[in-house]
């Protein structure tokens, strides 16, 4: 509430993801690029191998082109944007960790000018110094893989630093070691999958063949580690967030389910290609590859940021930027009381400051759509128990009269037509989408809170009756406030459900 809204078309987390995911792409690829590049030549001046020597130098030139331009500049990106999305929380990050920014910025100092060195020393450098400076980039760079580690980490599991405020209890929190362990295999592995999009330009015969092979063995080690890890880093969170997730977050248990689909195909591939056939081992080949690990990390990253919700940092901060400490005094006094920054428009204001880090209007998880045809009572209500609905949302920070600024806000940019005119449909089908919109919410048909048994049996009566007492079923539980078409169909369809059937 301090600072001041950056408003922008795009969803915050898909300019995010956007950002960030090529981001972590590239330095993963920085950390194993490194130690791929050291390790491989050691071996090669130890066998004299000059053909592998100069596929390495190639590929070195590759290497610092991609992590030295492509890492840097996202890497800046990231600290742009989220000092856009979230000032709050980027404040409390720096706050926190600024001794741990200023080492991880030192070693990255040491890896940039290492990567430079360890490029143009392959022609004017002795062997040995050259090797050592090649281990001074890896060790560098991991050294700043770990600095970061500890602080993202910190935002799912703070673990004791809530109480104690210590920084080496943030920084050394429950998931710290089996996220290290993990994005060192994911670095093993992108230096495989990035070392094969450069052996695939190689002239076909036994060296490409070799070299395919043996990048795909970095692949194969680096994905054993992280399978393992990821069931091991998914234990280290809390089990209250974990069965949350599973009861009511869709987003990041798809995450998970399309992660392991995603490193099944990459194992499928680098066994297939890499070992069993690597002399028709393609561009093609390797650019699956690549577009897979980048879904990959993509699946994985959405999984860490979306699991954390309704926060941005673990009971500390909510999504939309309210401190959890503050929560008590935004609910008495109001948001507008502590916005810094207005517009003049206190129902626009307050939901780019409650709801708008994480909804649009009609884009990213837009709310247009959620609300088109609904009353603005319904949205009021809505407004008022955010908390009560799938996905883990935090509660509404504002007061009574603040919730009903936002929900005359949204209704004015809803289609305000009965929800029979906008969808053209009548019946148990307008049913059903009366249910998704005034009832799916909360309760998911074959997932959380799902109340479809309870309808069995139960007469059209029956049924008004229970829509006549809707807000007194349970907490958070909205009065129903359709029109008669809407609720006559909504009670077709919920007979639908007590006989067993679904849409």
């Amino acid at each position: 509430m301090n600072y001041p809204f950056w408003d922008e078309p795009m969803g915050y987390g898909v300019l995010m993801a956007v950002i960030a995911v090529f981001h972590v792409f590239v330095s993963h690829f920085a950390i194993g690029g490194g130690l791929y590049l050291v390790v491989s030549e050691q071996l090669a001046r130890k066998a004299g191998d000059t053909r592998r020597l100069k596929f390495l130098e190639d590929l070195s030139k590759f290497f610092v082109l991609v992590t030295l331009v492509a890492g840097a500049v996202t890497g800046v990106g990231i600290w742009f944007v989220i000092g856009l999305l979230s000032p709050t929380a980027t404040e409390a990050l720096i706050h926190n960790y600024v001794w741990g920014w200023a080492t991880e910025w030192t070693f990255f100092v040491v890896e940039i000018a290492a990567a430079m060195i360890y490029f143009y020393g392959w022609k004017t450098m002795a062997p040995r110094a050259h090797i050592i400076v090649g281990w001074i980039y890896f060790v560098a760079a991991w050294m700043s893989l770990l600095i970061i580690n500890g602080i993202i980490t910190f935002m799912l599991t703070p673990g004791q630093w809530l109480a104690t405020g210590d920084f080496w209890d943030g920084f050394f929190n429950p998931t710290f070691w089996p996220s290290l362990v993990l994005r060192t295999g994911v670095c093993v592995m992108l230096a495989g999958l990035y070392a094969l999009l450069v052996a695939s330009r190689c002239e076909a015969g036994e060296f490409k063949a070799r070299t395919v092979r043996y990048s795909a063995g970095w692949g194969i080690a680096g994905l054993a580690v992280t399978a393992v890890c990821q069931y091991w880093y998914w234990k280290a969170i809390p089990a209250a967030v974990t069965a949350k997730a599973l009861q009511s977050m869709p987003t990041p248990i798809l995450s998970v389910e399309v992660s392991i689909w995603l490193a099944a195909g990459i194992g499928a591939l680098l066994v297939i290609f890499g070992l069993l056939a690597p002399r028709k081992f393609g561009f093609g080949a390797a650019a699956m590859l690549m577009a897979l690990g980048l879904a990959w990390f993509g699946a994985f990253e959405w999984f860490r940021e979306s699991i954390r919700k309704p926060y941005i940092i673990t009971g500390y901060i909510y999504a939309n930027g309210v401190e959890v400490a503050h929560a008590d005094r935004y609910k008495k006094e109001g948001c507008l009381a502590q916005m810094a920054y207005k517009t003049g428009d206190d129902g626009a204001d307050l939901f780019r400051h409650a709801c708008r880090s994480c909804h649009t209007l009609d884009g990213y998880k837009a709310l247009k759509p959620a609300f088109d045809g609904a009353d603005r009572a319904f949205i009021n209500a809505i407004v008022s128990a955010t908390h009560q609905l799938r996905g883990n949302m935090p509660p509404f920070p504002g007061t009574a009269a603040e919730a009903d600024k936002i929900a005359d806000y949204l209704s004015h940019h809803t289609d305000r037509r009965s929800l029979a005119e906008i969808c053209k449909l009548q019946g148990v089908e307008l049913g059903w989408k009366a249910y998704e919109i005034r009832c799916g919410k909360c309760h998911v048909i074959g997932a959380a809170s799902d109340k479809s048994k309870s309808f069995a049996g139960q007469s059209a009566d029956d049924l008004n009756n229970m829509l006549n007492t809707a807000a007194d079923l349970g907490e958070g539980m909205p009065a129903y406030t359709g029109d008669a078409t809407e609720r006559k169909a909504l009670v077709a369809f919920l007979q639908t459900l007590g006989k067993g059937g679904t849409k």
